[in-house]
Protein backbone atom coordinates (compact mmCIF):
# COMPACT_ATOMS: atom_id res chain seq x y z
CA UNK A 1 0.00 0.00 0.00
CA UNK A 2 1.36 3.41 -1.01
CA UNK A 3 0.98 6.81 0.62
CA UNK A 4 -1.46 7.68 -2.15
CA UNK A 5 -3.63 4.75 -1.12
CA UNK A 6 -3.67 6.11 2.43
CA UNK A 7 -4.67 9.52 1.05
CA UNK A 8 -7.56 7.91 -0.84
CA UNK A 9 -8.65 6.06 2.31
CA UNK A 10 -8.05 9.00 4.66
CA UNK A 11 -11.73 10.04 5.20
CA UNK A 12 -12.71 6.48 6.05
CA UNK A 13 -9.67 5.93 8.28
CA UNK A 14 -10.39 9.24 10.04
CA UNK A 15 -13.96 8.27 10.96
CA UNK A 16 -12.94 4.78 12.10
CA UNK A 17 -10.01 6.23 14.05
CA UNK A 18 -12.15 8.77 15.88
CA UNK A 19 -14.59 5.96 16.73
CA UNK A 20 -11.79 4.06 18.48
CA UNK A 21 -10.61 7.26 20.17
CA UNK A 22 -14.10 8.03 21.51
CA UNK A 23 -14.36 4.56 23.06
CA UNK A 24 -10.92 4.96 24.68
CA UNK A 25 -11.81 8.43 25.99
CA UNK A 26 -14.94 6.98 27.58
CA UNK A 27 -12.71 4.62 29.56
CA UNK A 28 -10.34 7.39 30.68
CA UNK A 29 -12.66 10.31 31.49
CA UNK A 30 -15.17 10.28 34.41
CA UNK A 31 -18.67 10.12 32.97
CA UNK A 32 -20.47 12.19 35.59
CA UNK A 33 -18.32 15.28 35.33
CA UNK A 34 -18.94 18.12 32.85
CA UNK A 35 -15.92 17.06 30.81
CA UNK A 36 -17.20 13.51 30.48
CA UNK A 37 -20.64 14.75 29.42
CA UNK A 38 -19.46 16.87 26.50
CA UNK A 39 -16.06 15.47 25.54
CA UNK A 40 -17.34 12.43 23.66
CA UNK A 41 -19.88 14.16 21.36
CA UNK A 42 -17.48 17.05 20.72
CA UNK A 43 -14.67 14.63 19.81
CA UNK A 44 -17.02 12.71 17.52
CA UNK A 45 -18.20 15.87 15.75
CA UNK A 46 -14.63 17.15 15.34
CA UNK A 47 -13.65 13.80 13.84
CA UNK A 48 -16.55 13.98 11.39
CA UNK A 49 -15.55 17.54 10.50
CA UNK A 50 -12.01 16.35 9.84
CA UNK A 51 -13.28 13.57 7.57
CA UNK A 52 -15.44 16.11 5.72
CA UNK A 53 -12.41 18.35 5.23
CA UNK A 54 -10.43 15.42 3.81
CA UNK A 55 -13.31 14.63 1.45
CA UNK A 56 -13.32 18.26 0.31
CA UNK A 57 -9.59 18.04 -0.45
CA UNK A 58 -10.27 14.94 -2.52
CA UNK A 59 -13.11 16.66 -4.35
CA UNK A 60 -10.85 19.52 -5.42
CA UNK A 61 -8.09 17.02 -6.28
CA UNK A 62 -10.19 14.93 -8.66
CA UNK A 63 -8.50 14.53 -12.05
CA UNK A 64 -10.25 15.10 -15.36
CA UNK A 65 -11.13 11.41 -15.40
CA UNK A 66 -13.22 12.07 -12.29
CA UNK A 67 -11.63 9.19 -10.37
CA UNK A 68 -8.77 9.47 -7.87
CA UNK A 69 -7.51 5.95 -8.59
CA UNK A 70 -7.26 6.27 -12.38
CA UNK A 71 -3.93 6.91 -14.11
CA UNK A 72 -1.98 6.56 -10.86
CA UNK A 73 1.60 5.27 -10.89
CA UNK A 74 2.33 2.81 -9.41
CA UNK A 75 -1.03 1.13 -9.88
CA UNK A 76 -3.03 1.31 -6.66
CA UNK A 77 -4.01 -1.91 -4.91
CA UNK A 78 -7.44 -0.29 -4.42
CA UNK A 79 -8.11 -0.02 -8.14
CA UNK A 80 -11.10 -2.16 -9.05
CA UNK A 81 -12.40 -2.37 -5.50
CA UNK A 82 -13.18 1.32 -4.96
CA UNK A 83 -14.10 4.34 -7.03
CA UNK A 84 -13.42 7.62 -5.26
CA UNK A 85 -15.33 9.90 -7.60
CA UNK A 86 -17.92 12.66 -7.26
CA UNK A 87 -20.63 10.09 -6.69
CA UNK A 88 -18.80 8.56 -3.70
CA UNK A 89 -17.84 11.97 -2.28
CA UNK A 90 -21.45 13.16 -2.59
CA UNK A 91 -22.55 10.37 -0.26
CA UNK A 92 -19.55 10.96 2.01
CA UNK A 93 -20.83 14.46 2.66
CA UNK A 94 -24.42 13.27 3.12
CA UNK A 95 -23.49 10.51 5.60
CA UNK A 96 -21.07 12.71 7.55
CA UNK A 97 -23.58 15.55 7.85
CA UNK A 98 -26.34 13.15 8.94
CA UNK A 99 -24.11 11.51 11.56
CA UNK A 100 -23.03 14.90 12.96
CA UNK A 101 -26.62 16.14 13.23
CA UNK A 102 -27.77 12.92 14.91
CA UNK A 103 -24.94 13.16 17.46
CA UNK A 104 -25.88 16.76 18.21
CA UNK A 105 -29.59 15.93 18.56
CA UNK A 106 -28.98 12.94 20.84
CA UNK A 107 -26.93 14.78 23.48
CA UNK A 108 -29.77 14.58 26.02
CA UNK A 109 -31.26 11.26 24.92
CA UNK A 110 -27.95 9.48 25.40
CA UNK A 111 -28.27 10.02 29.15
CA UNK A 112 -30.60 7.01 29.09
CA UNK A 113 -27.63 4.94 27.93
CA UNK A 114 -25.21 6.20 30.57
CA UNK A 115 -23.29 2.92 30.78
CA UNK A 116 -22.80 2.81 27.00
CA UNK A 117 -22.15 6.42 26.07
CA UNK A 118 -18.80 5.73 24.44
CA UNK A 119 -20.15 2.67 22.67
CA UNK A 120 -23.09 4.69 21.33
CA UNK A 121 -20.93 7.32 19.66
CA UNK A 122 -18.34 4.77 18.56
CA UNK A 123 -20.91 2.50 16.90
CA UNK A 124 -22.48 5.41 15.03
CA UNK A 125 -19.05 6.34 13.69
CA UNK A 126 -18.20 2.76 12.73
CA UNK A 127 -21.52 2.44 10.89
CA UNK A 128 -20.87 5.77 9.13
CA UNK A 129 -17.51 4.39 8.00
CA UNK A 130 -19.26 1.39 6.42
CA UNK A 131 -21.78 3.65 4.70
CA UNK A 132 -19.03 5.80 3.20
CA UNK A 133 -17.15 2.75 1.97
CA UNK A 134 -20.37 1.34 0.54
CA UNK A 135 -20.88 4.40 -1.67
CA UNK A 136 -17.41 3.98 -3.21
CA UNK A 137 -17.33 0.16 -3.49
CA UNK A 138 -17.11 -1.22 -7.02
CA UNK A 139 -16.31 -4.86 -6.27
CA UNK A 140 -18.62 -7.53 -4.84
CA UNK A 141 -16.46 -8.55 -1.87
CA UNK A 142 -15.86 -4.91 -0.94
CA UNK A 143 -19.60 -4.27 -1.20
CA UNK A 144 -20.37 -7.18 1.12
CA UNK A 145 -17.78 -6.17 3.75
CA UNK A 146 -18.98 -2.55 3.65
CA UNK A 147 -22.59 -3.67 4.11
CA UNK A 148 -21.65 -5.73 7.15
CA UNK A 149 -19.68 -2.84 8.63
CA UNK A 150 -22.79 -0.72 8.15
CA UNK A 151 -25.32 -3.21 9.50
CA UNK A 152 -23.67 -4.82 12.53
CA UNK A 153 -23.10 -1.56 14.48
CA UNK A 154 -26.71 -0.58 13.77
CA UNK A 155 -27.94 -3.88 15.21
CA UNK A 156 -25.95 -3.22 18.40
CA UNK A 157 -27.23 0.37 18.55
CA UNK A 158 -30.84 -0.81 18.25
CA UNK A 159 -30.43 -2.93 21.41
CA UNK A 160 -28.46 -0.35 23.39
CA UNK A 161 -31.33 0.75 25.66
CA UNK A 162 -31.32 -2.78 27.15
CA UNK A 163 -35.11 -2.82 27.51
CA UNK A 164 -37.30 -5.67 26.29
CA UNK A 165 -38.43 -3.74 23.18
CA UNK A 166 -34.94 -2.47 22.43
CA UNK A 167 -33.41 -5.94 22.74
CA UNK A 168 -36.14 -7.35 20.51
CA UNK A 169 -35.47 -4.63 17.94
CA UNK A 170 -31.74 -5.38 17.97
CA UNK A 171 -32.28 -9.12 17.60
CA UNK A 172 -34.79 -8.71 14.75
CA UNK A 173 -32.50 -6.33 12.92
CA UNK A 174 -29.52 -8.65 13.40
CA UNK A 175 -31.37 -11.79 12.27
CA UNK A 176 -33.04 -10.18 9.26
CA UNK A 177 -29.78 -8.45 8.36
CA UNK A 178 -27.92 -11.76 8.51
CA UNK A 179 -30.52 -13.49 6.34
CA UNK A 180 -30.52 -10.71 3.76
CA UNK A 181 -26.72 -10.69 3.69
CA UNK A 182 -26.66 -14.44 3.16
CA UNK A 183 -29.15 -14.22 0.31
CA UNK A 184 -27.18 -11.40 -1.27
CA UNK A 185 -23.86 -13.21 -0.86
CA UNK A 186 -25.25 -16.30 -2.59
CA UNK A 187 -26.42 -14.09 -5.44
CA UNK A 188 -22.96 -12.53 -5.68
CA UNK A 189 -21.40 -16.01 -5.85
CA UNK A 190 -23.66 -16.93 -8.77
CA UNK A 191 -22.89 -13.70 -10.59
CA UNK A 192 -19.16 -14.22 -10.09
CA UNK A 193 -19.32 -17.84 -11.15
CA UNK A 194 -20.98 -17.09 -14.49
CA UNK A 195 -19.39 -13.73 -15.36
CA UNK A 196 -15.90 -14.55 -14.11
CA UNK A 197 -15.45 -11.24 -12.32
CA UNK A 198 -16.21 -9.65 -8.96
CA UNK A 199 -15.72 -6.09 -10.21
CA UNK A 200 -18.66 -4.14 -11.58
CA UNK A 201 -16.69 -3.21 -14.69
CA UNK A 202 -15.86 -6.87 -15.33
CA UNK A 203 -19.49 -7.88 -14.84
CA UNK A 204 -20.60 -5.16 -17.25
CA UNK A 205 -18.08 -6.33 -19.85
CA UNK A 206 -19.31 -9.91 -19.54
CA UNK A 207 -22.96 -8.93 -19.89
CA UNK A 208 -22.18 -6.74 -22.90
CA UNK A 209 -20.64 -9.64 -24.84
CA UNK A 210 -22.79 -10.52 -27.90
CA UNK A 211 -22.94 -14.21 -27.01
CA UNK A 212 -24.48 -13.40 -23.65
CA UNK A 213 -27.61 -11.87 -25.15
CA UNK A 214 -29.30 -15.15 -26.16
CA UNK A 215 -31.07 -15.52 -22.78
CA UNK A 216 -31.97 -12.96 -20.10
CA UNK A 217 -28.84 -11.60 -18.43
CA UNK A 218 -26.80 -13.89 -20.67
CA UNK A 219 -27.43 -16.79 -18.28
CA UNK A 220 -30.32 -17.91 -16.14
CA UNK A 221 -27.84 -18.38 -13.30
CA UNK A 222 -26.86 -14.71 -13.58
CA UNK A 223 -30.57 -13.83 -13.59
CA UNK A 224 -31.07 -15.79 -10.34
CA UNK A 225 -27.95 -14.23 -8.88
CA UNK A 226 -29.16 -10.74 -9.74
CA UNK A 227 -32.58 -11.38 -8.20
CA UNK A 228 -30.95 -12.63 -4.99
CA UNK A 229 -28.69 -9.58 -4.87
CA UNK A 230 -31.69 -7.31 -5.45
CA UNK A 231 -33.53 -9.09 -2.62
CA UNK A 232 -30.58 -8.41 -0.31
CA UNK A 233 -30.55 -4.75 -1.26
CA UNK A 234 -34.33 -4.67 -0.84
CA UNK A 235 -33.94 -5.49 2.86
CA UNK A 236 -31.43 -2.67 3.26
CA UNK A 237 -33.62 -0.04 1.59
CA UNK A 238 -36.79 -1.41 3.28
CA UNK A 239 -38.67 -1.93 0.03
CA UNK A 240 -41.74 -4.16 -0.21
CA UNK A 241 -41.79 -7.19 0.15
CA UNK A 242 -38.64 -7.02 2.28
CA UNK A 243 -39.92 -4.43 4.76
CA UNK A 244 -41.31 -6.60 7.56
CA UNK A 245 -38.54 -5.69 10.02
CA UNK A 246 -39.06 -1.93 9.82
CA UNK A 247 -41.98 -1.09 12.18
CA UNK A 248 -40.80 -3.26 15.08
CA UNK A 249 -37.19 -2.08 14.83
CA UNK A 250 -38.26 1.56 14.56
CA UNK A 251 -40.55 1.22 17.58
CA UNK A 252 -38.05 -0.49 19.87
CA UNK A 253 -34.71 1.08 18.94
CA UNK A 254 -33.47 4.37 20.47
CA UNK A 255 -35.01 7.26 18.54
CA UNK A 256 -31.68 8.87 17.49
CA UNK A 257 -30.57 5.49 16.15
CA UNK A 258 -33.81 5.23 14.17
CA UNK A 259 -33.22 8.73 12.78
CA UNK A 260 -29.72 7.73 11.64
CA UNK A 261 -30.96 4.42 10.24
CA UNK A 262 -33.80 6.05 8.33
CA UNK A 263 -31.65 8.52 6.41
CA UNK A 264 -27.93 7.67 6.36
CA UNK A 265 -28.38 3.90 6.03
CA UNK A 266 -31.03 4.33 3.35
CA UNK A 267 -28.84 6.81 1.44
CA UNK A 268 -25.86 4.43 1.51
CA UNK A 269 -28.02 1.48 0.42
CA UNK A 270 -29.39 3.44 -2.52
CA UNK A 271 -25.86 4.58 -3.37
CA UNK A 272 -24.65 1.03 -3.83
CA UNK A 273 -27.90 0.02 -5.54
CA UNK A 274 -27.36 2.77 -8.11
CA UNK A 275 -23.69 1.84 -8.48
CA UNK A 276 -24.48 -1.85 -9.05
CA UNK A 277 -27.43 -1.31 -11.38
CA UNK A 278 -26.06 1.47 -13.55
CA UNK A 279 -22.40 0.46 -13.64
CA UNK A 280 -22.47 -3.34 -13.45
CA UNK A 281 -25.86 -4.25 -14.94
CA UNK A 282 -26.62 -1.27 -17.19
CA UNK A 283 -26.43 -3.31 -20.40
CA UNK A 284 -29.34 -5.49 -19.27
CA UNK A 285 -31.29 -2.68 -17.65
CA UNK A 286 -34.35 -3.16 -19.85
CA UNK A 287 -34.66 -6.69 -18.52
CA UNK A 288 -35.07 -5.59 -14.91
CA UNK A 289 -36.54 -2.10 -15.27
CA UNK A 290 -40.11 -3.35 -14.96
CA UNK A 291 -39.22 -5.22 -11.77
CA UNK A 292 -37.90 -2.00 -10.21
CA UNK A 293 -41.09 -0.17 -11.21
CA UNK A 294 -43.23 -2.88 -9.58
CA UNK A 295 -41.17 -2.69 -6.37
CA UNK A 296 -41.63 1.09 -6.37
CA UNK A 297 -45.40 0.85 -6.80
CA UNK A 298 -45.75 -1.82 -4.09
CA UNK A 299 -43.55 0.04 -1.60
CA UNK A 300 -45.40 3.34 -2.02
CA UNK A 301 -48.81 1.75 -1.67
CA UNK A 302 -48.14 -0.68 1.18
CA UNK A 303 -46.13 1.85 3.21
CA UNK A 304 -48.76 4.57 3.01
CA UNK A 305 -51.77 2.32 3.64
CA UNK A 306 -50.12 0.62 6.62
CA UNK A 307 -49.16 3.98 8.17
CA UNK A 308 -52.76 5.19 8.33
CA UNK A 309 -53.71 3.07 11.35
CA UNK A 310 -50.60 3.70 13.46
CA UNK A 311 -50.75 5.48 16.81
CA UNK A 312 -47.07 5.18 17.69
CA UNK A 313 -45.21 7.98 15.92
CA UNK A 314 -42.06 5.91 15.43
CA UNK A 315 -44.03 3.08 13.80
CA UNK A 316 -45.80 5.69 11.66
CA UNK A 317 -42.45 7.08 10.50
CA UNK A 318 -41.28 3.51 9.95
CA UNK A 319 -44.08 2.80 7.49
CA UNK A 320 -43.48 6.26 6.04
CA UNK A 321 -39.88 5.34 5.23
CA UNK A 322 -41.12 2.25 3.37
CA UNK A 323 -43.28 4.53 1.23
CA UNK A 324 -40.34 6.90 0.73
CA UNK A 325 -38.24 3.99 -0.53
CA UNK A 326 -40.94 3.46 -3.14
CA UNK A 327 -40.75 7.09 -4.27
CA UNK A 328 -36.96 6.83 -4.60
CA UNK A 329 -37.30 3.62 -6.63
CA UNK A 330 -39.45 5.59 -9.06
CA UNK A 331 -36.32 7.54 -9.97
CA UNK A 332 -34.32 4.33 -10.33
CA UNK A 333 -36.95 2.88 -12.64
CA UNK A 334 -37.04 6.14 -14.62
CA UNK A 335 -33.32 5.91 -15.29
CA UNK A 336 -33.65 2.33 -16.43
CA UNK A 337 -36.61 2.87 -18.71
CA UNK A 338 -34.99 5.88 -20.35
CA UNK A 339 -32.64 3.51 -22.18
CA UNK A 340 -35.64 2.39 -24.20
CA UNK A 341 -35.83 5.94 -25.57
CA UNK A 342 -32.35 5.58 -27.05
CA UNK A 343 -30.70 8.18 -24.82
CA UNK A 344 -26.94 8.22 -24.42
CA UNK A 345 -25.37 8.22 -20.95
CA UNK A 346 -25.13 11.97 -20.22
CA UNK A 347 -28.78 12.55 -21.13
CA UNK A 348 -29.92 9.38 -19.42
CA UNK A 349 -28.03 10.31 -16.24
CA UNK A 350 -30.01 13.54 -16.16
CA UNK A 351 -33.29 11.63 -16.19
CA UNK A 352 -32.95 8.95 -13.52
CA UNK A 353 -30.11 8.82 -11.00
CA UNK A 354 -29.83 12.56 -10.42
CA UNK A 355 -33.51 12.71 -9.44
CA UNK A 356 -32.70 9.99 -6.87
CA UNK A 357 -29.80 12.05 -5.51
CA UNK A 358 -31.96 15.16 -5.17
CA UNK A 359 -34.63 13.12 -3.42
CA UNK A 360 -32.15 11.57 -0.97
CA UNK A 361 -30.80 14.97 0.10
CA UNK A 362 -34.31 16.42 0.44
CA UNK A 363 -35.59 13.39 2.32
CA UNK A 364 -32.62 13.46 4.69
CA UNK A 365 -33.34 17.07 5.64
CA UNK A 366 -37.10 16.52 6.05
CA UNK A 367 -36.92 13.22 7.94
CA UNK A 368 -34.20 14.44 10.30
CA UNK A 369 -36.27 17.53 11.10
CA UNK A 370 -39.23 15.35 12.02
CA UNK A 371 -37.17 12.87 14.02
CA UNK A 372 -35.21 15.53 15.93
CA UNK A 373 -38.48 17.12 17.04
CA UNK A 374 -39.82 13.68 18.01
CA UNK A 375 -36.64 13.00 20.05
CA UNK A 376 -37.06 16.21 22.05
CA UNK A 377 -40.84 15.93 22.51
CA UNK A 378 -41.02 12.21 23.30
CA UNK A 379 -38.12 12.47 25.73
CA UNK A 380 -40.09 15.10 27.68
CA UNK A 381 -43.44 13.29 27.45
CA UNK A 382 -41.89 9.84 28.01
CA UNK A 383 -44.23 8.55 25.32
CA UNK A 384 -44.25 7.94 21.58
CA UNK A 385 -48.04 7.71 21.31
CA UNK A 386 -49.50 10.30 18.95
CA UNK A 387 -52.47 10.88 21.28
CA UNK A 388 -50.02 12.03 23.97
CA UNK A 389 -48.84 14.80 21.62
CA UNK A 390 -52.14 16.61 22.29
CA UNK A 391 -51.59 20.35 22.61
CA UNK A 392 -47.81 20.18 22.24
CA UNK A 393 -47.99 23.40 20.20
CA UNK A 394 -49.07 25.24 23.38
CA UNK A 395 -46.30 23.73 25.50
CA UNK A 396 -43.43 23.69 23.00
CA UNK A 397 -44.38 25.84 19.99
CA UNK A 398 -40.95 25.73 18.32
CA UNK A 399 -40.67 21.95 18.50
CA UNK A 400 -44.27 21.56 17.31
CA UNK A 401 -43.57 23.90 14.39
CA UNK A 402 -40.44 21.90 13.50
CA UNK A 403 -42.35 18.60 13.58
CA UNK A 404 -45.13 20.15 11.51
CA UNK A 405 -42.55 21.37 9.00
CA UNK A 406 -41.07 17.88 8.75
CA UNK A 407 -44.49 16.30 8.26
CA UNK A 408 -45.56 18.86 5.65
CA UNK A 409 -42.27 18.36 3.83
CA UNK A 410 -42.70 14.57 3.76
CA UNK A 411 -46.09 15.07 2.08
CA UNK A 412 -44.38 17.15 -0.59
CA UNK A 413 -46.03 20.53 0.02
CA UNK A 414 -44.26 23.66 -1.31
CA UNK A 415 -42.03 25.45 -0.47
CA UNK A 416 -40.28 22.51 1.21
CA UNK A 417 -37.44 20.38 -0.13
CA UNK A 418 -39.63 17.35 -0.75
CA UNK A 419 -41.90 19.29 -3.10
CA UNK A 420 -38.95 19.88 -5.42
CA UNK A 421 -37.76 16.28 -4.97
CA UNK A 422 -41.15 14.71 -5.75
CA UNK A 423 -41.74 17.06 -8.66
CA UNK A 424 -38.34 16.16 -10.07
CA UNK A 425 -38.68 12.42 -9.61
CA UNK A 426 -42.22 12.23 -11.00
CA UNK A 427 -41.19 14.37 -13.96
CA UNK A 428 -38.34 11.93 -14.61
CA UNK A 429 -40.85 9.08 -14.58
CA UNK A 430 -43.16 10.81 -17.07
CA UNK A 431 -40.26 11.71 -19.37
CA UNK A 432 -39.15 8.06 -19.30
CA UNK A 433 -42.52 6.65 -20.32
CA UNK A 434 -43.62 5.70 -16.80
CA UNK A 435 -46.55 8.07 -16.48
CA UNK A 436 -48.61 5.39 -14.68
CA UNK A 437 -45.96 5.17 -11.97
CA UNK A 438 -45.86 8.95 -11.57
CA UNK A 439 -49.67 9.08 -11.26
CA UNK A 440 -49.58 6.34 -8.63
CA UNK A 441 -46.90 8.30 -6.77
CA UNK A 442 -49.04 11.44 -6.75
CA UNK A 443 -52.04 9.46 -5.48
CA UNK A 444 -49.91 7.94 -2.72
CA UNK A 445 -48.65 11.40 -1.74
CA UNK A 446 -52.26 12.49 -1.30
CA UNK A 447 -52.98 9.39 0.80
CA UNK A 448 -49.94 10.09 2.98
CA UNK A 449 -51.31 13.53 3.82
CA UNK A 450 -53.92 11.85 6.02
CA UNK A 451 -51.54 10.41 8.59
CA UNK A 452 -49.01 13.24 8.44
CA UNK A 453 -51.67 15.92 8.94
CA UNK A 454 -53.19 13.87 11.76
CA UNK A 455 -50.04 14.42 13.83
CA UNK A 456 -50.20 18.18 13.15
CA UNK A 457 -53.90 18.24 14.06
CA UNK A 458 -53.25 16.54 17.41
CA UNK A 459 -50.47 18.97 18.28
CA UNK A 460 -52.23 22.19 17.30
CA UNK A 461 -55.97 21.57 17.74
CA UNK A 462 -56.23 19.21 20.72
CA UNK A 463 -56.08 20.36 24.33
CA UNK A 464 -52.98 19.40 26.32
CA UNK A 465 -53.33 17.01 29.24
CA UNK A 466 -51.03 19.25 31.28
CA UNK A 467 -50.29 22.97 30.84
CA UNK A 468 -46.66 22.55 31.93
CA UNK A 469 -44.29 23.80 29.19
CA UNK A 470 -41.89 21.45 27.47
CA UNK A 471 -38.36 22.74 27.21
CA UNK A 472 -35.76 21.58 24.70
CA UNK A 473 -32.01 21.26 25.22
CA UNK A 474 -29.86 23.70 23.30
CA UNK A 475 -28.13 20.97 21.30
CA UNK A 476 -31.44 19.51 20.10
CA UNK A 477 -32.67 22.98 19.15
CA UNK A 478 -29.52 23.55 17.09
CA UNK A 479 -29.97 20.24 15.25
CA UNK A 480 -33.65 20.97 14.56
CA UNK A 481 -32.81 24.47 13.33
CA UNK A 482 -30.09 23.23 10.95
CA UNK A 483 -32.18 20.45 9.41
CA UNK A 484 -35.28 22.67 9.22
CA UNK A 485 -33.28 25.41 7.50
CA UNK A 486 -32.05 22.85 4.96
CA UNK A 487 -35.67 21.81 4.24
CA UNK A 488 -36.65 25.40 3.45
CA UNK A 489 -33.42 26.28 1.63
CA UNK A 490 -33.69 23.35 -0.80
CA UNK A 491 -37.37 24.09 -1.34
CA UNK A 492 -36.86 27.79 -2.07
CA UNK A 493 -33.47 27.69 -3.85
CA UNK A 494 -32.89 24.17 -5.20
CA UNK A 495 -30.49 25.21 -7.96
CA UNK A 496 -27.29 24.21 -6.15
CA UNK A 497 -28.55 20.71 -5.29
CA UNK A 498 -29.94 20.16 -8.79
CA UNK A 499 -26.68 21.17 -10.47
CA UNK A 500 -24.64 19.06 -8.09
CA UNK A 501 -26.83 15.99 -8.71
CA UNK A 502 -26.48 16.38 -12.48
CA UNK A 503 -22.68 16.49 -12.15
CA UNK A 504 -22.48 13.61 -9.69
CA UNK A 505 -24.75 11.17 -11.54
CA UNK A 506 -22.53 11.18 -14.65
CA UNK A 507 -19.87 9.31 -12.59
CA UNK A 508 -22.07 6.19 -12.71
CA UNK A 509 -21.07 5.69 -16.30
CA UNK A 510 -17.86 4.16 -15.06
Amino acid sequence: MTLYDLYVLSPYVAVAGIAILVILLDLAVPRNGPLGKWLLPVAAILGLAGAMALSLFQLYDLPETGHLLVDVEPVSILLGSMSVDRFALFFNFLVLASAALVIIASSEYVQQMDRFRGEYYGLILFSATGMMLLASATELITIYISLELTTLPLAALAALLMTARSTEAGMKFLIVGALSSGVMLYGMALVFGFTGSTTLEGIAASLAAPASQDVPFGSYAVLVGFVLMLAGFGFKISAVPFQMWVPDVYEGAPTPVVAFLSVASKAAAFAILLRVLFTGFFDVSLEWGTLIAILAAASMTVGNLAAIGQNDIKRLLGYSTIAQAGYILVGVAAGVKSTALGLDLPEYAGIGPNSVLVYLVSYTAANLTAFFAVIAISNRLDSNQIDDYSGVARKAPILAAALALGMIALIGVPPTSMFIAKLYIFTAAVDSGLAWLAILGVINSVVSAYYYVRVIKVMFLHQPASPAPLGAPVASSVAVALSGAAVLWIGVAPGFILRMAETVSVALGG
